[in-house]
């Protein structure tokens, strides 16, 4: 793809060392799934296999429960993608913004 100069447009995010690798997206208003990444375009539609979404807290809608359900193959809409992260390396920490008791 290239401009009216001629110059050719780069991708905003690259996500080509996340191919054939789990990954956990973020969605707007909420829901959360990882899979693994198969695919991609410039406006980050994303298609995931082995795809599970996490199901949230009946409590609490903005909390992630433990409970999963299993997807299969998906294609991610790139408008609703909120935020994209590997699953290798992550780890969960503590809120610092959270007052304890």
């Amino acid at each position: 793809m290239a401009d009216s100069v001629g110059r050719r447009k780069e991708n905003i995010v690259d996500l080509n060392k996340y191919l054939d690798k789990r990954i956990r997206v973020k969605f707007n208003g909420g829901r959360e799934c990882s899979g693994v990444l198969k695919g991609y375009d410039q406006l980050l539609n994303l298609v995931l296999d082995q795809t599970i979404e996490y199901l949230r807290d009946p409590d609490d809608e903005y909390k992630i429960s433990e409970d999963t359900r299993p997807l299969g193959l998906v294609i991610c809409r790139g408008t609703s993608v909120v935020l994209i992260c590997p699953l290798d390396g992550m780890e969960e920490i503590p809120n610092p913004f959270v007052q304890h008791e």
